[in-house]
């Protein structure tokens, strides 16, 4: 497994299992088959409901719960300095560790950035006390980065964003490069251009000619060739499934490189269309939500 190192030098496998919308009911089962395939990276959240049985998995398996990097987040609803706290007391009860290896905040609240600054303000304080070895955020664009910057002291380890080649991200990718911090890809093989939200005439990039011409110059799926895109550039991949054949397949991205060329023919399918939120309608009225106790 490549390896990146985060700005604090902590070492983090390049790819992970991501559970974003994974039923708890088939999150332990998904969690276990990819630690044994060979996955030591594991992507939660406290949104996703699915912390406990991420948990669980891990206690069961046979991998040593050290050579495992175990990431959450924060939501929106738990932003403050004390709630903040409260909220990492529940995330570690629930995955059942005493430390996290990557926090984050999971999305910026625009309308309220006070209550960002302060939940951040609360992660260094953990940082600070060992009880995550690094933190970072998610879905925050240059703006908030900027806010977020100027008002703490610890430069986020991870900005978590869409990327994948119909949505690149280009202006935050370039100021978190410069900035020391390490871009990590949700839906990095375009999952999301399935969604309903992306629209009438969405279209999945695992079908567009680029991708697949790709594939089979190199004898792999097109799933595999946007993961490799991504590592290539640098980035954490955090491919979902819940298909052990699928969990195996997004692994299998390490015995093959994609020329200048192809890069630059994947690059070429932006589309600028973002399928997630919009991050400025992210808001405590929209989308908050109480996280349950442990």
């Amino acid at each position: 497994m490549q390896t990146l190192t985060l700005n604090n030098g902590v070492e983090m496998p390049a790819l992970g299992l991501g559970v974003f919308q994974t039923p708890p009911d088939e999150t332990r089962a998904a969690v276990t088959a990819a630690l044994d395939l060979g996955y030591r990276h594991i992507d939660t959240a406290a949104a996703y409901g699915n912390e406990r049985e991420v948990g669980r998995a891990i206690r069961e398996s046979a991998v040593p719960r050290e050579e495992i990097f175990v990431e959450t987040k924060i939501w929106i609803s738990d932003y403050g300095y004390d709630e903040t706290l409260h909220g990492f007391d529940k995330s570690a009860a629930k995955l059942g560790v005493d430390r996290i290896d990557l926090l984050i905040l999971h999305q910026a609240l625009p309308s309220d950035f006070g209550r960002t600054r302060a939940a951040y303000r609360a992660l260094e304080k953990l940082l600070a006390d060992g009880r995550v070895r690094a933190i970072g955020v998610s879905n925050f664009m240059v703006e908030h980065l900027t806010a977020l910057l100027d008002a703490t002291a610890v430069v986020p380890a991870v900005n978590q964003l869409e990327i994948h080649p119909y949505f690149q991200q280009s202006a935050v990718l370039g100021f978190d490069d410069e900035h020391g911090i390490l871009n990590q890809a949700w839906s990095p093989i375009g999952g999301i251009t399935f969604y309903p939200g992306y629209g009438e005439n969405r279209r999945s990039v695992l079908e567009d000619s680029a991708v697949t011409g790709i594939a089979e110059a190199h004898g792999k799926s097109p799933a595999q060739v946007l993961l490799r895109w991504g590592l290539q550039h640098g980035r954490s991949v955090i491919p979902k499934s819940t298909k052990r054949r699928r969990i195996a397949e997004n692994i299998d991205v390490f015995d093959f490189e994609l020329t200048t060329d192809e890069l630059k023919a994947l690059d070429a399918l932006e589309t600028g269309r973002r399928g997630g939120p919009e991050p400025e309608n992210v808001t405590l009225a929209a989308y908050g939500r109480a996280i349950p106790e442990a």
